[in-house]
C-alpha cells in the first residue's frame, strides 16, 4: 500500500491503520456473442459487483450504477447468500431491486455445480430473457 505523496508520515504509522481505498477502475464485463447458437444477443459476464476480498475492493453503489447505465436488465447471480456476506455484499440482491434489475438468484456454493434441475430452470430464465432482447449479465 502506497501512500500519497502529500501525507507526512511518522515513525507510529502503520499501514494496517490505514483505511483501504475502493477501486475507481470500471467494472469489467466480458460480452460472449452467441450467434453460435442461433441468438443475436450478446450475454454479459463479470466478477461480483462490489466485492471486497483480499486485494480487491469495489464499490458496491459504482458497481451498480455503472451496471445500471449498461443497460442491464437482468442479472444471474450464483453466489450463496454466505458468499455474498463473505465477499461483503450482504445487500447486493436488494441494491440491485432498488436499481429495478431483475435478479435471478440461483446459488450454487463455489466449486459446485448445479443439479440437473437448477441447470434447466436457470438455462430456462437465461433463454426467456435473451428472446425478449433483455440486457442480461451473468
Amino acid at each position: 500500500l502506497l501512500k500519497p505523496s502529500s501525507l507526512q508520515t511518522s515513525e507510529f504509522d502503520s499501514s494496517d491503520e490505514e483505511p483501504i481505498e475502493d477501486e475507481q477502475t470500471p467494472i469489467q464485463i466480458s460480452w460472449l456473442p452467441l450467434s453460435q447458437v442461433n441468438c443475436s444477443q450478446f450475454l454479459g459476464l463479470c466478477a461480483l459487483p462490489g466485492c471486497k476480498f483480499k486485494n480487491v475492493r469495489r464499490n458496491i453503489q459504482k458497481d451498480t450504477e455503472e451496471l445500471k447505465s449498461y443497460g442491464i436488465q437482468d442479472i444471474f447471480v450464483f453466489c450463496t447468500r454466505g458468499e455474498l456476506s463473505k465477499y461483503r455484499v450482504p445487500n447486493l440482491l436488494d441494491l440491485y431491486h432498488q436499481h429495478g434489475i431483475i435478479t435471478h438468484h440461483h446459488p450454487i456454493p463455489d466449486g459446485g455445480t448445479p443439479n440437473i434441475a437448477s441447470c434447466c430452470e436457470i438455462m430456462e430464465e437465461l433463454a426467456v430473457c435473451l428472446k425478449n432482447n433483455r440486457k442480461t449479465l451473468i
